[in-house]
Parts: C-alpha cells; sequence; structure tokens
C-alpha cells in the first residue's frame, strides 16, 4: 500500500466515508486521489462534504472526459482551494463551484432569478428566498417588522411587486420557456 493510499483510507476512518466512496476515491488515478486529498486537508472537508464531492467529481469527470485533478485545477476551483476565509465557508463554495459545472443551465436559472429578486429592490424588512438548488419551485418570503406601521408599509410594497413576485414563481415552474 502506498502512502498515499494509507493516508486517504485513515482520513476515510477518521470521517467514517462509506466503503463505496472511499472505494470510488481509491479508483482515481494517483494525481486526482492526491488533489481530492490536498483539498479535504485544506477545506476540512466532511464526510457529507467528501461524498458530495467525489460524487460530483465522477459525474463531471464522465461527462466531460477528464480527470479529477485536472477539474479541480481549474481556476474557480484552486482559487476556493488557495482562497481566505473559513474553511466551512470555502469547503460550501467547493461544492458550489462543483455543482455549477455539473448542472450549467442550474447555474444561470439560478442567476437570472437571482438577479430577478435583486431587480425588485425590495425595502429591509422584506427577504425573499430561493429554494436551494431550486429543488422546489415554492418562493419563500419573510417579513421582519417590529411595529404595526412598518408591517403596514412592507405588506404594501409586497403587494406593488405581486406581477413581479408571480413572475419569478413562473420563471422557477419552468413557465417561462427557462
Amino acid at each position: 500500500m502506498s502512502d498515499l493510499e494509507a493516508e486517504i483510507r485513515d482520513l476515510a476512518a477518521r470521517r467514517r466515508l462509506p466503503q463505496a466512496s472511499l472505494a470510488r476515491w481509491l479508483r482515481l488515478d494517483e494525481p486526482g486521489r492526491a488533489a481530492l486529498l490536498k483539498l479535504a486537508h485544506a477545506l476540512r472537508l466532511r464526510t457529507g462534504q467528501l461524498v458530495a464531492t467525489l460524487d460530483l467529481l465522477d459525474e463531471i469527470s464522465v461527462r466531460e472526459q477528464s480527470g479529477a485533478a485536472e477539474i479541480l485545477a481549474r481556476p474557480p476551483l484552486r482559487r476556493v482551494a488557495t482562497g481566505s476565509g473559513s474553511a466551512p465557508e470555502r469547503a460550501r463554495e467547493l461544492l458550489d463551484q462543483l455543482r455549477a459545472i455539473r448542472f450549467p443551465r442550474l447555474r444561470e436559472t439560478t442567476k437570472r432569478l437571482e438577479a430577478a429578486v435583486a431587480a425588485l429592490r425590495l425595502p429591509r424588512g422584506i427577504t425573499v428566498l430561493l429554494p436551494r438548488e431550486l429543488a422546489s419551485d415554492e418562493l419563500t418570503i419573510q417579513l421582519a417588522a417590529s411595529a404595526p406601521g412598518e408591517l403596514d408599509h412592507l405588506l404594501d410594497r409586497l403587494l406593488e411587486k405581486r406581477d413581479d413576485l408571480a413572475a419569478i414563481l413562473a420563471m422557477m415552474g419552468g413557465e417561462d420557456d427557462v
């Protein structure tokens, strides 16, 4: 057993990585195994994050016919690995970047929806939340008011934006040729 494999097995044991995920990791070519190990240490990837990273790398490599090391060497992913910020934030960003590579239309649609929400220019106290990874077609609207008059103002502004919010819902439900 090589030192690299031993180090991977050690990390997998400490993270209680499922056997199937460990096997997938060990099936990567040596540069891919090493790149993922380096990333796992740098970002202190948790078990679920490691599993998701392996799944996404596998799907991307099949679709694009490229190795894990090549994928992880892409500039957006390299910036996440070497960037500033907390390890948990960077780990989340890594997964977001991998999902963007794997699901480019989803990323494009999310950007369009985020731009549409920003264009509403809603006042402080109204927050519009899109579902994570557009996993549903439900739009969440949160109101935060500390006085009855403030609540009335927020509700009036929300009603003014009713048609725009309905258009965003239609975009989420696929009714606008996304």
